[in-house]
């Protein structure tokens, strides 16, 4: 396949134009045929209506034949080729047929020509006709006799009083397809069955027929029509589907365009072309400028923290490379503990960048359950070189979910923190809230000026010479503790303590997920 027939495979227009040609091609077949199906059904209605009224029409003559008088050679059958007849006997003897009927089929009796034709209930004897003519004045001359001819059978024909009643004509007829050729001309026929009771009692069966080369041919021309109609519709339902498509998708090209323009320039400022609609198309192009403008801010992070890292990194490695030259020149003068100061600095600040690095890639703690009040109390118990003594308040029995690890090093943060500003007194406190875990960490210096509450949480970030390099930190502690407080599903903010300084207060869910009214007042207590 080439490049080209597998683009247009591909294209959403394409595959949109071909789908919709083919929902129209299934439903257009389903009505063709639909239509089909009622015309047929219709028209043979029609021909059932007119073999019906063509078959009493023949059997009202049979009905209203005089016994004895006529033959059924004398019926008025239809002459025309759209009405071919038949009449049988019950035994299925053919009594008489159309004049020009040459070949029948689909009635059951395939005869065109009857054997004879007798007369309707002709049982009596030749002489019989003349006394069949008697009035009844003639009968009672005789003495009312009425049975003189007992040795024919009881012939019906005695007096006027016993003439059978008019024929009846069954209100049930009965419908077959069949051919037949009249005239020379050979067609297919709906044929219409009644019975019908002669005025000597005889039931005979009335066939008629009516032509259906009107419904063939409506059927046939109908059928044409379609199956020509068919392509050309689906040709301009393709078409229009197409053109339809194609102005649709045009801002979707100029999406596509300028991505491509953005990946190949890797300018992360420019934005793609926003239509006036308020469709599908420019929700799509509005969330696109917000993920690049996302995109571009975290870049612009990225590039920030590498600087800064660098920047950090350098500090501590230089100073480390000088101490060293110095003591390998200078043996004498080898400041150690400077030295060893620099390498936990730099140990420091690489296990930072470690976790930050884990944090950004999505990486998600682990859900062992353990109780915050105890962590806290046995990370305390090991800061043994704390320049403030910190003071405990902590409520047993508050279990929390996620990694001891990295909740013991945003603890350690906060104390750090609080180490470096503290006047006199550095407190943690662990409490219930509703359905939270809250730990604080409060001191008594100088706080956080409201206005840089939110950005203290920012990497690299220090406020002021006395937040500075010099009395330890570079920036990462509060931003780690922030992050690491988010993957626990929590938050981490800072406002003023009651002695003055900054309150630092972490919120984790409780791992029974429990939440009473109750714990309320101890939250707004510790507040």
């Amino acid at each position: 396949m080439s490049a080209g027939r597998r683009r247009f495979a591909s294209s959403v227009r394409a595959r949109a134009s071909l789908g919709a040609t083919a929902v129209v091609a299934v439903a257009l077949v389903a009505a063709g045929i639909a239509v089909v199906l009622s015309l047929r059904a219709n028209l043979t209605g029609q021909a059932d209506r007119s073999a019906d009224a063509a078959a009493r029409e023949v059997a009202l003559n049979i009905a209203s034949l005089v016994p004895d008088q006529t033959s059924y050679a004398g019926l008025d059958l239809p002459d025309d080729v759209e009405h071919p007849v038949q009449v049988t006997d019950e035994d299925g003897r053919l009594l008489m047929a159309s004049e020009d009927l040459q070949r029948i089929s689909g009635t059951g009796v395939s005869a065109v020509t009857p054997a004879k034709s007798p007369a309707p209930g002709a049982t009596a004897a030749p002489g019989d006709d003349d006394d069949s003519a008697d009035d009844d004045s003639g009968a009672d001359d005789k003495g009312g006799d009425d049975h003189g001819g007992d040795d024919h059978g009881g012939d019906d024909s005695g007096g006027g009083d016993d003439d059978p009643a008019v024929g009846e004509i069954s209100d049930r007829t009965s419908y077959t397809t069949g051919g037949a050729t009249v005239d020379g001309k050979a067609g297919d026929y709906r044929f219409a069955a009644v019975e019908v009771t002669d005025r000597a009692g005889e039931t005979v069966v009335v066939h008629a027929g009516a032509s259906l080369a009107d419904r063939q041919t409506a059927v046939n021309t109908t059928t044409v029509s379609m199956l020509l109609g068919l392509p050309v519709l689906l040709l301009v339902v393709g078409g229009v589907t197409w053109l339809v498509t194609r102005r649709a998708f045009r801002p979707v090209e100029g999406i596509r365009r300028e991505m491509a323009a953005i990946t190949a320039s890797t300018d992360l400022s420019r934005r793609v072309p926003e239509p006036a609609s308020d469709d599908e198309v420019a929700r799509l192009a509005r969330t696109t400028n917000e993920t690049l403008t996302a995109l571009e801010a975290a870049v612009e992070r990225q590039r920030r923290f590498v600087a800064d890292a660098s920047h950090e990194l350098r500090s501590p490695i230089a100073s480390l490379r000088t101490q060293l030259e110095v003591g390998d020149a200078h043996p004498e003068l080898l400041d150690v503990p400077g030295a060893v100061a620099d390498t936990v600095r730099l140990q420091q600040l690489a296990a930072d960048l470690l976790l930050l690095a884990r944090l950004d890639a999505g990486e998600r703690p682990g859900r062992a359950r353990f109780e915050l009040g105890a962590l806290v109390r046995e990370e305390v118990s090991q800061r043994t070189s704390d320049r403030i003594p910190v003071t405990l308040d902590v409520r047993p029995g508050l279990e929390v979910a996620g990694s001891r690890g990295q909740l013991a090093r945003v603890l350690g943060n906060l104390l750090d923190n609080a180490q470096r500003h503290a006047h006199a007194s550095v407190t943690a406190s662990v409490y219930r809230a509703g359905g939270q875990v809250v730990l604080a960490v409060a001191d008594d210096g100088s706080g956080v000026p409201e206005a840089e509450r939110e950005r203290i949480f920012e990497r690299f970030v220090r406020l002021d010479d006395a937040r500075g390099r010099d009395d330890g930190g570079a920036g990462l502690g509060l931003a780690i503790a922030r992050d690491v407080a988010a993957r626990h599903d929590g938050t981490l903010t800072v406002g003023r303590a009651p002695e003055g300084g900054a309150l630092f207060e972490l919120r984790l869910p409780r791992a029974d997920g429990a939440n009473t009214d109750a714990d309320s007042p101890d939250a707004d207590a510790r507040a």
